[in-house]
């Protein structure tokens, strides 16, 4: 009898295990977007990883001059590093490798230019809060930092802050600046709930920003 009980006590531990594994391989930014944006989702493969960069390695941080190097949001305590991240082979959108940075696709605008420049960053792991966790506080009027390779900094002025269904956002708009012909940022992360029986968020949140003039 107690061994029984040992091996279905065994067999609970493995459930829980394994189902905290696929909870966090799908905090991830599962994107259904307009088929015409000509991307399937933004994704990223594996979990990403919770272990928290130390203040040497953010300091000596380096990319490309003309690539974002730093994201600093002073009104939510955001000062973070920026990754550079592609198209993969799915084709959909990476996301960053560890939910304390944030990632710059590289086929959106660069700091300056015109056109939208896109970044995207973590919620939140099962052990911590995301980079981009209290994105939703940000109101219109508030200020974002890019900090370019060569230490040129940008400032962006928030325009608005919006909310979609995790199953319909448009990336067609996303990737696009929020006044058209102008330099634009624009942020994504997840929102909302977990959808029940599932381990995705039920919404995605996204800032758009214009290059302050």
């Amino acid at each position: 009898m107690k061994r029984l009980r040992l091996k279905k006590k065994q067999s609970y531990l493995l459930f829980i295990f394994i189902a905290l594994i696929v909870l966090v391989f799908d905090i991830s930014f599962l994107v259904k977007t307009n088929s015409s944006s000509g991307f399937n989702n933004i994704s990223t493969i594996g979990a990403p990883s919770s272990k928290k960069p130390t203040v040497a390695a953010v300091a000596s941080y380096s990319v490309p001059p003309a690539n974002p190097k730093y994201i600093t949001i002073s009104a939510i305590n955001v000062n973070a590093r920026v990754d550079e991240i592609y198209l993969n082979a799915n084709n959909q959108i990476e996301a960053p490798s560890n939910i304390y940075d944030s990632a710059w696709y590289n086929s959106s605008s660069l700091p300056g230019q015109k056109g939208a420049m896109f970044i995207d960053g973590h919620v939140s792991s099962w052990t911590a809060d995301g980079v981009f966790y209290n994105l939703k506080k940000l109101v219109a009027g508030e200020h974002i930092v890019i900090t370019r390779g060569d230490n040129t900094k940008y400032t962006y002025v928030v325009n608005a802050v919006k909310i979609y269904p995790y199953n319909n956002v448009d990336m067609t708009q996303v990737l696009a600046p929020y006044t058209p012909n102008t330099a634009g940022l624009n942020l994504m992360t997840c929102t909302g709930q977990v959808i029940k029986n599932t381990s995705n968020f039920n919404e995605r949140l996204v800032v758009y920003s214009t290059l302050e003039a």
